[in-house]
């Protein structure tokens, strides 16, 4: 071979090692047949489901927020107006 077409042929066999590098690397889902098939690392994922909590965390700020609202309006009402 000369020089230029080895060059050429390792060139190209470099490409596709990190083709097949970068593929078996990356696992993805796949859908085949109507089916979404998980990665090959579904069994070793961390857990995405979150339980259900309190959806206004704040809800002590809130509430005294509200009393102090409340008590605001409770004195504005009973002080006398000149």
């Amino acid at each position: 071979m000369s020089g230029l077409t080895r060059k050429s042929f390792l060139w190209k066999i470099l490409c596709v090692l990190v083709m097949l590098g970068g593929f078996a690397l990356t696992g993805c889902t796949v859908d085949t047949g109507g089916q979404t098939l998980p990665s090959q690392f579904y069994l070793t994922d961390d857990v995405q489901y979150f339980a259900p909590g309190r959806e206004f965390i704040l809800a002590n700020e809130a509430a005294a927020m509200k009393a102090h609202k409340e008590e605001m309006q409770a004195e504005a009402v009973s002080q006398p107006q000149p």
